[in-house]
């Protein structure tokens, strides 16, 4: 059974460098992370977004 070939330059994958090819593709592609070409998709919570009001201490406490 055949991997999936590198992300980078399509090349077979090898076990060392896996999933890319070399250090080379590899390298590349943290690279493309470090510049942001590469996002996580994420979506805000409205109720995490907001903070929860605070109430004001009373002498009991």
């Amino acid at each position: 059974m055949r991997g999936a070939p590198c992300p980078i330059c399509r090349k077979p994958a090898v076990a060392e460098f896996s999933p890319f090819c070399s250090q080379r593709c590899a390298d590349v592609d943290l690279g493309r992370w470090f510049n942001e070409r590469y996002a996580v998709p994420v979506e805000d919570d409205e109720e995490e977004a907001q903070p929860e009001p605070r109430r004001p201490l009373s002498d009991n406490e």
